[in-house]
């Protein structure tokens, strides 16, 4: 998928659900909740259980959906992911390596960044767009703020510290999109497989941005 198109997608979905999955079942209910209750970009954790046999399986269960990875760490991992069928890639750091590799598959790579220079250093080597992560951790909403006047150019997505009730404000503060993980999944819900209160959430979500 050609970078213009993923971010085309990113200014439609605008919330990235993010999955770390202990066990390869859970997963799977956690992506179909959150696809009943009308997300359609999931990213499944490389660090999941089985997560490409998962990716590959939600691609053919849910062809509506952008189905990607995120937690890679290496150009390895990065093949083993494309190959499972990724549509986009997340990094928790900047690697250039990994981001030449992504761009040769001709598959978005989204790097993590949280200082200006990691932010510009990903988008100068080729990222698609960049993963703000722990924005908690300098400010939230405000960071992403700041960062527009001299870093507009370049997409973000915040991520940790992101929650069901304050992902507009990243929004409107700035950046392209937003990605959750534990705030859509709490983990009292998916132990006890409540799957319908992971959809409402996700719903929620989406009323919220819409």
């Amino acid at each position: 998928m050609p970078n213009q198109i993923w971010l085309s997608q990113l200014q439609k979905h605008r919330a990235i659900a993010v999955i770390r999955a202990p066990k390869m079942e859970w997963g799977r209910e956690m992506a179909m909740a959150v696809a009943s209750g009308g997300m359609q970009l999931i990213e499944i954790t490389w660090n999941s259980d089985r997560a490409g046999e998962l990716i590959s399986q939600l691609r053919w269960e849910l062809p509506g959906c952008i189905i990607g990875t995120g937690t890679l760490f290496n150009v390895q991992q990065l093949e083993e992911a494309i190959a499972s069928g990724a549509q986009f890639l997340f990094t928790p750091h900047v690697d250039s390596a990994m981001i030449q590799a992504a761009q040769e598959k001709h598959v978005p790579i989204i790097p993590g960044g949280l200082t200006p220079t990691e932010i510009v250093t990903a988008w100068s080597q080729g990222a698609s767009c960049v993963k703000v992560f722990p924005v908690q951790a300098l400010g939230g909403a405000d960071y992403i703020k700041s960062l527009q006047g001299p870093l507009g150019e370049i997409p973000l997505i915040p991520t940790g510290g992101v929650t069901v009730e304050n992902a507009k404000e990243f929004l409107q503060a700035g950046a392209i999109a937003v990605g959750l993980s534990g705030e859509l999944f709490p983990k009292k819900l998916v132990s006890e497989g409540n799957w319908e209160a992971i959809a409402t959430k996700a719903r929620k979500l989406m009323q919220q941005l819409g």
